[in-house]
Parts: structure tokens; sequence; C-alpha cells
């Protein structure tokens, strides 16, 4: 696969209402990160050329964010002025992208996914991309098999187990409702086809939308083939659209990040109650204790210990060092060191190296004393 024959669109437009929040739905964090970050974290390992992110409500707060975050991905961004559905947003999205007239304009695909999966892990588009081009599809769609399928659009396969069409759960009928095999909003195309194919769309459903799914319908009928691809591990598919959903996404990686420093040699006493973002860094032999809340940019020496109960947001720790029930933000304790207990540091505290601060020491910055 050549890196010039895949991109990216990622729908980021929707304004998120049941989050009931001031901040744009994919800036909502999750272990210390935007939730978008980690749809993009996902794309990087697929040799996609190039992503644009398509963006709506809160525009320019979440083009600003991503660009100070500088992904390892060559992004663009394109606004949707009127939220008209996601086959209106995949149209905005072409926009984006260079014109694809070129000799080489058959073999380029584009992966079309939404901004508020963020527990999709990078094999899993990797899988889908790779059964696209072997398959020579014209569309391979990311599907899931669940118990309770809920509001999710339902895979509806013909007898020769090509997926004929999407039908999403408001439009669907009583027999359709009851398919286990929801789509996950993540699809792979053919380029040359998928623009053809969203100008066949029509807003004649019970939302009044251009909906993207049907883009599988308009191309079936067309006669090519459209395939899919079912996730191992439904969990990837759930998209976040409320306080609950983002919480439970947060459970789970928590969960991956605690399993990451385990598995890379640092001792977590009790992971469940273990809050680490997935920006920390840790060094080897690390031993975290129970009740302990690592956050931001933080840092932490080889063969420290911190906890129980302490909670450290964007602090050093040098190697050796002790902290125990004690917060500090944006401060750096030296190496062998010794803090707590109940010690406070507040931004700009620094502790010497092999400093014993005793109990309840408070350090309230570089101007103190």
């Amino acid at each position: 696969m050549t890196n010039r024959s895949l991109s990216a669109i990622v729908l980021a437009a929707g304004q998120g209402t049941r989050m009931k929040s001031s901040r744009p739905k994919p800036l909502h964090l999750l272990a210390g990160r935007a939730m978008l970050l980690y749809v993009l974290d996902a794309l990087v390992t697929s040799d996609v050329e190039r992503v644009v992110v398509v963006v709506g409500h809160g525009a320019e707060r979440v083009t600003k964010k991503l660009q100070a975050e500088e992904p390892d991905l060559h992004l663009s961004f394109v606004e949707q002025h009127q939220q008209n559905g996601t086959g209106d947003a995949a149209s905005v999205g072409l926009t984006g992208l260079p014109d694809d007239d070129g000799p080489d304009s058959d073999d380029e695909h584009v992966l079309v996914l939404p901004g508020d999966m963020p527990l999709l892990r990078p094999a899993t588009i990797a899988s889908l991309v790779e059964e696209h081009r072997r398959t020579e599809a014209a569309c391979t769609v990311l599907t899931a098999r669940v118990p309770e399928p809920g509001s999710y659009g339902r895979v509806v396969r013909g007898k020769d187990g090509q997926v004929e069409r999407i039908v999403e759960r408001v439009d669907a009928s009583p027999e359709e409702i009851e398919i286990d095999e929801i789509n996950t909003s993540v699809y792979c195309f053919r380029r040359s086809l998928l623009a053809p194919a969203l100008r066949r769309l029509s807003p004649d459903n019970a939302q009044g939308e251009y909906y993207l799914t049907d883009v599988v319908s308009v191309l079936r009928s067309a006669g090519y083939k459209v395939g899919a691809v079912t996730v191992g591990d439904a969990q990837e598919a759930e998209g976040i659209n409320d306080r609950l959903q983002l919480a439970a996404a947060e459970a789970e990686l928590r969960r991956r990040t605690n399993d990451r420093w385990l598995a890379e040699g640092v001792t977590l006493v009790d992971p469940a109650t273990t809050y680490l973002d997935s920006t920390v860094r840790l060094g080897a032999d690390v031993t975290i204790f129970p009740g302990t809340i690592l956050q931001g940019e933080t840092s932490i020496g080889a063969g420290a210990e911190i906890g129980p109960h302490t909670r450290l947001v964007d602090c050093v720790v040098g190697a050796g060092s002790v902290v125990e029930q004690s917060n500090g933000r944006d401060a750096e304790i030296g190496v062998d060191a010794k803090v707590g207990p109940f010690a406070h540091l507040a931004p700009g505290a620094s502790v010497p190296d092999g400093m014993v601060t005793g109990p309840f020491y408070a350090s309230g910055g570089p101007e103190e004393g």
C-alpha cells in the first residue's frame, strides 16, 4: 500500500447536546486528552497520507486544539456550516482533499469515521483497510455484533452475505430492529465512487437528513460490492454521546493505560484505584500505591514510590524519591527526596535532592519567603 492511496475524513462537527456542556464535544477529556485525539491516534499507523477533520460546533476551538497538539498526521480542516447529516458532512470533507482525477485515481481510497469513538484501536482500522483492498470492494463497513443494538443502525445482508443496506433504528421495520449486527459508522470507500454516491442521497427519512449509511444501498443498487469487517471487541465501536458513555470510555482507557505500564515493569499495588493520564511518564521499577492520581505531564523517575492517596499534576519526581499522602501541581521533586505525609506543593515549588520534608510540609512556590 502506498501512502498516497489512502486518506481519511473524520466527522467532528456535531454539537453533542446530550453532553450538556459549553465545551465542544470532540474536546471532552478522557484520561487527560481530548476525545478526538484518540481517534487520530488510531489513524497514525495506517499509512494515511492526509486527514481532513470536518468541524462545526466550536470549530475554532477544535481547530486550535488539534493544531496545538501537533499529532503525527497531515491535518486539514473544513467546516460544515449547517448540520445536515453525516452524508453532507462527508461531502464537505471531500472538499478538503486534492482532486482525484489523476492516473491512479481508481486506486485511491478514503476512510470515513466519527470523531467520538476513542476506544477504536489502530489494528482494527488496519484490518478494515486491508480487507477493503484485498476484496476490491467499493465500500467496506466496520460492523459489530451486540446483544442490545439500541439506537445503532442495523446491517442488512443479502443471501450472498454482502451488505445490502444499513437502516437507521428510527427507520427500521420490526424485523430489522431484531438484527444484532450494527453499523459502527467507520467505512473505507473507493474514493472515485464516494462523491457520485453522495450526490444521490436524499433527506427522505425520519430525521430529514442526508445519511452516509445510504451510500451503501446506492452502491449496491449500482452493482458494486459492499463488504464488511466485524470488530472482535464491540466496545471499540461505542460512540460518546453523553456523560455516562464518557465515564465508561474513560474507565476503559485508564484500564488500557494501567495494563501498558504493568507490562513495562511498573508496580501498581491496586490498579482499580490508580488513575493515570495517558500523558504521564513513568520510569522503571516505579511503585504506585492505592488512591494515587497522576495527571497532565507528570513524570516519575525510576524506582520512585508514589502514594497512597497522592495527587500530582504536571509534576516531575526524581529517581528514588518517595511521595506519600500529598498533593502537588507544577512542582519539581529532586532525586532520593522524601515528601509527606500531607505535604502540599504549590506551582513552582522545588524540593531539592535528598530532602526530607516531614509531615504537613507546605511550599508556596518560588516566591515563598
